[in-house]
Parts: structure tokens; sequence; C-alpha cells
């Protein structure tokens, strides 16, 4: 399954380590420095502001998309063409 994480991006859902709060990055030190020695490997998707961080395990997206709503599609099931049957 994919996740669409904002800016035409989708991810592999069994590649997503986590979903992360933008709050989560002011608060904790330990974020900053975690997120300052991905810098490499950083896409920034947000044009505005930055409402979550979206760790994979090759890539670390800044999303314009809020954590709770990705959490939401995560779960949803996702339709892809292969399972439609066209007549």
């Amino acid at each position: 399954m994919y996740l669409h994480i904002g800016e035409d991006i989708l991810v592999k859902t069994d590649d997503v380590i986590a979903i992360l709060d933008k709050k989560l990055l002011q608060a904790s030190p330990i974020m900053s420095e975690f997120l300052e020695k991905k810098s490499g490997v950083t896409s920034h998707l947000a044009k505005n502001s930055v409402k979550s961080i979206v760790v994979t395990d090759k890539q670390v997206y800044y999303s314009p998309l809020a954590s709770s709503t990705l959490k939401k599609r995560s779960l949803q099931p996702s339709l892809l063409i292969d399972d439609i049957d066209i007549l």
C-alpha cells in the first residue's frame, strides 16, 4: 500500500518508520540532532509550513500535511488499478 504525503509524493507504507508531528522537532534536541544527521537525504515538500515529518528507511520528508491526516490515510485501504475489473 502507498501513502500520499504531499506534493504528488507516494511512499510505500512498509517503508515508513515514523510519522512525527512538527512540535516534536521544536521540543526535542535529540530529534533536531537526528534530522541534522539526515540532512543529506531530506526532501522539503512543504512550500509554506511544515506540519509533519515522515521518516523512511532511505529518506526524510518534511510534509505540508498534518500527522493526524497522514495516520488516517495510512489506515485506509488503497485502490490499485490492478484491482479494478474494466468491462
